[in-house]
């Protein structure tokens, strides 16, 4: 395995920030809570805001590459819309409502 556990952490956010169109100047919000080695080839790297209860499942393989086919969980319904989300900047407002509606 090439990669470290830190590594995956880093690449599976670079992955979802690239996904999202997020700016760099909002890396700061998310925190990578988890990031295990799976098999011999891969990692699941969990991923979120502080404070919220909504995740990011991301599989990184060794060669760098992460699965487009993520995972998102949340327990907050989407069409509770952005009660909870009021101080987070907009960008990241909008994107977990997204994912929640889209689960």
């Amino acid at each position: 395995m090439l990669l470290t556990a830190t590594d995956a952490g880093h690449i599976a956010l670079e992955f979802l920030l690239a996904d999202w169109n997020i700016l760099d100047e909002y890396r700061d919000w998310f925190t990578i809570f988890n990031s295990r080695l799976t098999g011999q080839n891969w990692y699941i790297v969990e991923l979120g805001i502080e404070g919220f209860p909504d995740k990011w499942y991301i599989q990184v393989y060794d060669t760098g590459e992460c699965d487009p086919n993520y995972t998102f969980v949340s327990p907050i319904n989407g069409s509770e819309g952005f009660v909870d989300l009021g101080h987070l900047p907009e960008i990241l407002a909008e994107v977990l409502v997204a994912e929640r509606k889209s689960r």
